[in-house]
């Protein structure tokens, strides 16, 4: 069966004054919102993905009110470093997401994307006392990558911002909010939604492995690092025709559903 798009998607025709880099993150970051919709990862109109237009300070948020299945790459609106709306969608941006958006946006610069949700066994992870503790192949990329945020109420103050900063660090990609949910960055928008693909996944197996209350078996931590060297260093794609294949592959799956996210 002969695919198209095997090694990247298609980023169409700009139907918006903007540039090239704006746009391409624009349809990056609607396809990422629809495939988070997809998984069944959305807390209704709530949560947030941003996107940093590279070689900016202005990232892209989804506007306050829409589901995950109406966000598409027009109706993303841009916003300055300072919470200034610059252009989109004419409704509001939620205020929780500028603070802890905007603390991870000033803060790692390398991060073009962040992804906050709440879905299910992440969210049931940060309310345990237990930690994350990676069991598997998938989740050995998680080792000495993840910080912890205690609960401090819904994140309307900007003074907040130096503990999510503090609390990520400056070697982990991954923030479990305490009795909240969880926070994933990226590079790039593909390795971000991989990210919280695996972690979602990894959250999971957790749970039911705990659930056994059978002792876990646990490779040494020299093994566990050398795995997160090779999701880090890209080993674990050996063969692929590009990297991050699942993205793609993702992207395709959405568009079989409903392609309106490029409008």
């Amino acid at each position: 069966m002969e695919i198209n798009n095997f090694k990247s998607i298609n980023y169409g025709t700009k139907k918006i004054d903007c540039s090239d880099e704006e746009w391409k993150t624009r349809i990056e970051l609607a396809a990422f919102y629809r495939i988070v919709d997809h998984f069944n990862w959305t807390s209704l109109v709530y949560n947030h993905i941003t996107a940093r237009i590279p070689n900016t300070e202005h990232f892209l948020i989804n506007g306050f009110g829409l589901n995950y299945s109406e966000i598409t790459a027009t109706n993303l609106i841009k916003i300055d470093i300072d919470g200034n709306k610059l252009c989109g969608s004419n409704l509001p941006f939620n205020d929780a997401g500028y603070t802890i958006h905007s603390a991870i946006h000033s803060y790692r610069e390398e991060f073009q994307c962040v992804a906050h949700t709440h879905s299910k066994y992440s969210v049931a992870l940060s309310s345990l006392s237990e930690k994350f503790i990676p069991v598997t192949q998938e989740g050995f990329q998680f080792y000495e990558r993840v910080g912890y945020h205690d609960y401090n109420g819904i994140a309307l103050d900007l003074s907040e911002r130096k503990s999510l900063q503090e609390d990520l660090g400056k070697q982990n990609h991954t923030l479990i909010l305490k009795n909240h949910g969880l926070l994933i960055c990226g590079e790039s928008i593909p390795l971000c939604f991989s990210r919280l693909y695996q972690f979602e996944k990894a959250a999971e197996i957790q749970l039911i492995t705990m659930s056994t209350n059978s002792p876990l078996n646990m490779p040494s931590k020299d093994v566990i690092r050398k795995t997160r060297h090779q999701f880090e260093y890209g080993d674990s794609q050996a063969g692929a025709l590009t990297e991050l294949p699942e993205w793609p592959a993702t992207v395709r799956l959405i568009d079989k559903i409903d392609a309106s996210w490029r409008e």
